[in-house]
């Protein structure tokens, strides 16, 4: 009875190991897909940090903060969406605009890590639906050594080779799934340091122009 079982379940469309390489190329389309949109995306959104702080701090130091409002609203970055959303609290003074430049900085990150996550998971995993697919040929491979006793054993070594084949397309799909993913990662922690950057100057501005009225007072 348990033979009879076995034997259903092998006949099921679930052990045919070629719905996991297609499943692996699929998830290889998606992947290089994201790669690419995400390279352009931080291609396009990028800035010199250098310069746009040297600015910056140009128009800080005359007090021009809607010109200096303006002048960040020319670009598209991580960076200066955090700091130009500060800037519209400095009246309310350096504690408030940081706590405005951290959310800003959080809510902006979203779109740069967006569909990472995807990466980082089709990385971790792709080698097991591989090895998965392995299990699944090996299986019908040894189910199927009687059919043929003459070639038994040159049908078992075609069905273990082609079986194998699903573990090297898993790790095909997962090793550029992870490098994307910590280039990418490595990135975004990048134009973080940068808003910091830019935030920082913003908040010392703010806090040096503080005491100044302070004193004056």
């Amino acid at each position: 009875m348990s033979g009879g079982l076995v034997e259903r379940l092998l006949s099921l469309p679930i052990f045919e190991a070629t719905w996991v390489l297609y499943l692996l190329i699929g998830l290889s389309f998606v992947s290089v897909a994201i790669i690419v949109e995400r390279w352009w995306f931080y291609k396009t959104h990028s800035i010199d940090a250098e310069l746009v702080r040297a600015e910056l701090t140009k128009r800080l130091d005359r007090g021009e903060y809607r010109q200096a409002a303006e002048f960040l609203a020319k670009f598209d970055s991580l960076e200066t969406r955090t700091v130009r959303f500060g800037l519209r609290g400095h009246e309310k003074g350096a504690a408030s605009v940081q706590e405005l430049l951290e959310g800003a900085e959080a809510h902006e990150k979203e779109r740069y890590l967006k569909r990472l996550g995807f990466l980082a998971t089709v990385g971790a995993n792709a080698p097991f639906i591989g090895l998965f697919g392995t299990v699944l040929g090996v299986i019908k491979a040894f189910s199927e050594l009687g059919d043929d006793l003459g070639n038994a054993g040159s049908g078992l070594m075609t069905g273990i080779s082609e079986a194998l084949v699903a573990t090297g397309v898993g790790l095909m799909v997962a090793i550029p799934a992870v490098i994307a993913y910590n280039v990418f990662v490595a990135k975004v922690n990048s134009l973080s340091a940068n808003t910091t950057l830019l935030s920082k100057t913003l908040l010392a501005h703010l806090k040096a122009e503080n005491r100044e009225q302070k004193e004056a007072a």
